[in-house]
């Protein structure tokens, strides 16, 4: 129907366009407004990306790492490059693995084009953090530190800052928080806290700054190796970081605490009644106690871990650490620091036991096989052409990622076994330098030493001590096989310098062995 416009009508569309008017106006004013308030928010977030920007450094460095299989000698030099942002107090916080065995340090802040001689003040391999700084106070002239945040919510949008594939440029790159929970840090081997980031992450990323709202709540240290996952990166979370801050207050780095438990999860409803669990409790059995560990006098093989720090254990031996986010339950145990004491609900033949453990001890000291180790030398000793070190995972790891199944398979169960009262290092023969008096025993490598004529040995040490203190004529070395490897003692001092020669050694022994009080040298 056409509409017929006669003056009644156009009285009519008047009035409308009337009550319509006020409300088009408000209409057109809330958007300018929204679009002011979003420009503002914008202007807010782009000023702080800028601000970030000048406290975000280039790391430069050059690593001298030892070589475990002539640890007399160092491999190559090698020029790596990292990302690290400046904080309170004129320092750099970055990755342990950027600076770890560094001969030469460098860094360079954003935008600028000259580099800073630097140094490192604090490590800690097991968190993958430390702290550098630069003795020429220009360096930090005009910087805006970065302040540090509170542990975000899974899902929040985070920056990562950095200085990828050795790129010049700086890059922002944004993602998502995926998830918080404990995962093993690739450059020490510690199970700690840390956060699941999507933003990519590529070499050269390693130490720089993950931000929320312009605070520090992580630092990039890994990306995940499984070629079926993409995006998938990993940080050090903001309370990791405090807890390295809080431990080297004192002006010394002690670590993270290990309270020696080797515990089971207890899913298995018969395995709950054979310890004598209630239907509301729930828990991790405990197999074994380390031998030093400070929970030996108190916890035994057979009791039920029920609670940490008040905290309930689950069957799954995770705790809540905040409203229906789980991980570890060792979460409350990484907050101490060594020196401080936590208190354990435990429960033994169905009685309810509470406990206080002093934490005296790291993981590394409680352990047969230590974790990686970095800024320090391998320990060896050479006698009749073999050469003796104790086995690390710095060893067994030269079979590469897949060492678990390419290593000695003697040397992977050992890095698997638990100390005890009367050995707590394994001595292994690492090679074998060929000379007249080893004939025979050429291919001899990687042999795991038992006893020395018959004696057993607790440590590296007394393994020394036995071997160079001998009067015996020969020196008689057993594996677990019983296999023999003889040593004429008298022939092995004569040739001594010869072999050290021929294959070019200055030292026959690491300098911690020389420092050792000996009845006797015998060379």
């Amino acid at each position: 129907m056409m509409f017929d416009p006669t003056p009644s009508n156009n009285m009519l569309l008047a009035s409308y366009r009337r009550m319509l008017m006020p409300t088009l106006r408000i209409v057109v004013l809330l958007f300018f407004f929204l679009l002011s308030i979003d420009c503002l928010l914008l202007s807010t977030a782009e000023a702080t990306v800028l601000t970030n920007r000048d406290a975000i450094v280039k790391i430069f460095t050059v690593k001298n790492q030892p070589d475990y299989y002539r640890p007399w000698s160092m491999k190559a030099p090698k020029n790596i490059n990292g990302s690290g942002c400046i904080i309170e107090g004129e320092r750099i916080l970055t990755n342990a693995h950027v600076v770890a065995n560094s001969t030469f340090l460098q860094v360079r802040r954003y935008g600028q084009s000259k580099k800073f001689m630097a140094r490192i003040l604090n490590i800690s391999h097991e968190a993958d953090l430390a702290l550098l700084t630069v003795d020429d106070k220009d360096f930090f002239k005009k910087s805006v530190p970065i302040k540090l945040g509170v542990l975000p919510k899974a899902r929040q949008k985070v920056f990562v800052y950095g200085f990828p594939i050795g790129g010049n440029s700086l890059s922002i790159t944004e993602g998502i928080l995926s998830r918080i929970e404990h995962q093993y840090y690739a450059h020490s081997g510690s199970l700690l806290l840390a956060g699941q980031i999507d933003a990519a992450i590529n070499p050269g990323n390693s130490g720089g700054p993950v931000l929320v709202d312009g605070r520090l709540i992580g630092v990039v240290m890994q990306s995940h190796a499984d070629k079926r996952s993409e995006n998938i990166g990993y940080m050090s979370t903001i309370s990791v970081i405090q807890h390295f801050f809080n431990d080297i207050k004192d002006g010394r780095y002690d670590g993270f605490p290990n309270i020696g438990l080797v515990t089971q999860k207890m899913e298995n409803p018969v395995l709950k009644e054979k310890y004598k669990l209630k239907k509301s409790q729930t828990g991790l059995l405990v197999n074994h106690i380390l031998q030093d560990a400070s929970a030996k006098s108190k916890i035994k093989p057979g009791d039920v871990l029920l609670s940490i720090d008040n905290q309930p254990i689950a069957d799954d031996g995770t705790v809540e650490f905040r409203e229906k986010n789980r991980t570890s339950y060792t979460y409350y145990i990484d907050k101490r620091q060594i020196g401080d004491s936590i208190g354990l609900k435990i429960l033994r033949e169905g009685v309810v036991k509470s406990i206080s453990l002093k934490l005296e001890h790291t993981e590394n000291q409680l352990l047969l096989v230590p974790n990686l180790q970095y800024d320090r030398l391998p320990r060896y000793f050479i006698y009749g052409g073999f050469v003796f070190t104790p086995l690390t995972l710095n060893y067994v790891q030269l079979w590469g990622s897949k060492w678990k199944s390419k290593a000695p398979k003697e040397m992977v169960i050992e890095s698997t076994n638990w100390p005890t009262e009367k050995k707590k290092e394994v001595v292994f023969i690492l090679r074998t330098l060929a000379d007249k008096i080893n004939t025979g025993y050429f291919g001899l490598h990687s042999w795991i030493v038992r006893d020395v004529n018959g004696r057993k040995f607790k440590d590296f040490n007394e393994f020394y001590q036995i071997v160079t203190t001998s009067t015996d004529p020969f020196i008689v070395l057993r594996n677990g096989k019983k296999y023999e490897v003889i040593i004429d003692r008298k022939q092995a001092v004569e040739n001594h310098q010869g072999i050290l020669k021929t294959y070019r050694i200055s030292k026959d022994r690491s300098p911690d062995l020389r420092l050792l009080p000996s009845k006797q040298y015998l060379f």
